[in-house]
């Protein structure tokens, strides 16, 4: 049902019945590195090309969603993913491998809950009985596409952001009151905002105005304050993103406080790795909800959090024309239900 002006309020509660999440030789160094289902030693997972590594994350994320849920591929009637890379060939590619039918997105960092928000309005209208939904990154190809490649070795400055070798997948279904599961409950969709920022360098800065817009706009349709949520958290802000954001918001007149207000790119990593800024990419909020979030969720810890997932929509060809950088956020509220 639409809600206000931008979400949508499911009311039948689709339910996350299981997860799969992978990553990388660093994530599992990282500080979550207990909450992922699978981490490979090295970037090049037995691949010859880091795209084609990337594509390996993202298929065997699937596999294990599916092994944890014990159903069989040929039973999910949709796949909604995405990814940073070239036309997103990972995800098409790896459902080429999967054969299921496939909707590919691009919402850069915000694919995972582009994702999600779409596959729960779809089962909550009945549109299928298994959605899987997912999104990834691998470190070595997104340096190469967007930046440097790893080998050029070039130093990057204090804004900058690690990019996850990760991917996770959930699988969303029909709500059944006889089991426990994670539900999804409302989805805001976030519009493009753009302040006219332009350095690559500096993610978290450009994409900080599009979260705090998403956030207001979430509260403002469906009449809530932010106390309704345990947890509100950002998918790639960084450091400074993140505290921009939590300004932005403030000013706005919401009251948040700062111990409610996390973000996904500030979580996965050590204080001793060489992040700068924190961490980034589509693999980064999808692996932190669908692997340590969730998990905290079933132990108690969080009765119900806001993702808010935000992504920088340029290309390496809107840099080159010297395009500033457009950018977006997506929420969604999931909720343990007794």
């Amino acid at each position: 049902m639409l809600k206000g002006h931008q979400s949508w309020v499911f009311e039948n509660h689709p339910m996350i019945t299981a997860t799969g999440v992978t990553g990388g030789p660093f994530e599992a160094n990282g500080k979550l590195a207990k909450d992922f289902d699978l981490l490979f030693e090295d970037l090049w997972i037995g691949q010859d090309s880091y795209e084609k590594a990337h594509r390996v994350l993202f298929e065997e994320a699937i596999k294990i969603t599916l092994k944890k849920a014990n159903i069989q591929k040929e039973q999910v009637q949709f796949l909604f993913a995405g990814d940073l890379i070239n036309q997103i060939t990972p995800s098409s590619f790896s459902a080429r491998t999967m054969k299921i039918p496939y909707f590919g997105l691009f919402g850069a960092c915000s694919t995972s809950m582009e994702g999600l928000a779409l596959a729960s309005f779809v089962v909550n209208h009945q549109g299928a009985n298994f959605v899987l939904t997912g999104a990834s990154s691998h470190n070595a190809a997104v340096e190469k596409q967007f930046r440097y490649p790893t080998e050029y070795g070039s130093q990057k400055p204090p804004t900058a952001q690690w990019t996850v070798t990760g991917a996770g997948v959930a699988l969303v279904q029909k709500n059944d009151p006889s089991q426990k599961h994670p539900v999804i409950t409302s989805a805001t969709i976030g519009r493009v905002i753009d302040m006219g920022l332009s350095d690559p360098f500096n993610m978290g800065g450009a994409m900080a105005p599009a979260a705090a817009d998403t956030i207001q706009a979430h509260f403002r349709d469906l009449g809530l304050e932010p106390s309704y949520y345990d947890l509100i958290i950002t998918g790639d802000l960084g450091r400074i993103g993140h505290d921009t954001a939590f300004e932005l918001i403030n000013k706005s007149g919401l009251q948040l406080e700062r111990r409610q207000f996390q973000d996904c790119g500030l979580l996965i990593y050590k204080e001793d790795q060489p992040v700068q800024s924190g961490a980034s990419g589509a693999g980064c909020s999808a692996t932190v909800l669908y692997g340590h979030l969730l998990n905290e969720m079933k132990k108690g810890k969080y009765q119900r959090i806001l993702v808010v997932a935000t992504g920088a929509l340029l290309s390496p060809l809107t840099f080159q024309q010297n395009e500033t950088i457009p950018c977006i956020a997506h929420a969604v509220a999931i909720e343990m239900k007794d």
